[in-house]
């Protein structure tokens, strides 16, 4: 039986992605990476490719919990703890990089960390990144939490915590456990009242973006 070693050069995962770039791998060919080893009979691409179709993607692999994921052909509790730390550090990288920098100047670092805080939240959040004069991130801060339904959001409150921080500008977040990303009326009218209420302390509203299977920006839409 053929093994990867056998394949062509260029068509190796790992010798792909040095020569093209981890954006030219398939979501089986990158998962072969972190396994390293097939089982046997597989390589590991062919296992990659089985466990994403037993887990239906790569998501929810990466979501499943403990049992679920050790309980699958191929994998267990030391794959489930390097995934884990791998999923960490991804999540602590993308908060260094909004964190370093000019958040206008690297908005899809800005969608990736709110994707990663939010998107696979059961109930909806609201949640707010305040901005100093230049825009640099000054604090992350989850300020309602509600059923699946929704979240009362108090304006009042979004002031509040903007005049603590001593914010210049403030980005708007919120999840929609459906998935379903796109802005509702509701989501317009707090928008607004948020708008105003921030204007009359002279803080900016930047952007709002609502989190789904996809992040969806009010100033891409035309609706802020």
């Amino acid at each position: 039986m053929l093994t990867i070693k056998d394949w062509p050069a260029d068509e190796r995962p790992r010798e792909k992605l040095l020569q093209r770039g981890p954006q030219a791998l398939s979501d089986a060919e990158l998962l072969a990476i972190f396994l390293r080893t097939g089982t046997r009979g597989k390589t590991a691409v062919d296992l990659a490719t089985e466990l994403l179709h037993d887990f239906g993607s790569l998501r929810a692999l990466f979501d499943a919990d403990e049992a679920g994921f050790c309980q699958a052909n191929g994998l267990g509790q030391a794959k489930f703890v390097q995934l884990q730390g791998v999923l960490e550090m991804s999540r602590r990288y993308l908060r260094e990089r909004v964190r370093r920098g000019n958040v206008l100047e690297d908005p899809d670092a800005v969608r990736f960390y709110l994707a990663s805080k939010l998107r696979d939240r059961y109930a909806e959040v609201f949640a707010c990144i305040f901005l100093d004069n230049r825009h640099r991130v000054i604090e992350y801060e989850e300020l309602f939490h509600g059923t699946i339904d929704g979240a009362s959001v108090y304006p009042r409150e979004v002031v509040r915590s903007a005049i603590q921080h001593n914010a210049a500008a403030v980005i708007l977040a919120h999840n929609h456990p459906s998935g379903v990303a796109e802005p509702s009326q509701s989501d317009e009218r707090i928008t607004r009242r948020l708008r105003e209420a921030l204007g009359l302390i002279d803080v900016r509203v930047i952007d709002h973006f609502v989190v789904g299977d996809q992040v969806v920006s009010f100033v891409e839409r035309g609706l802020l």
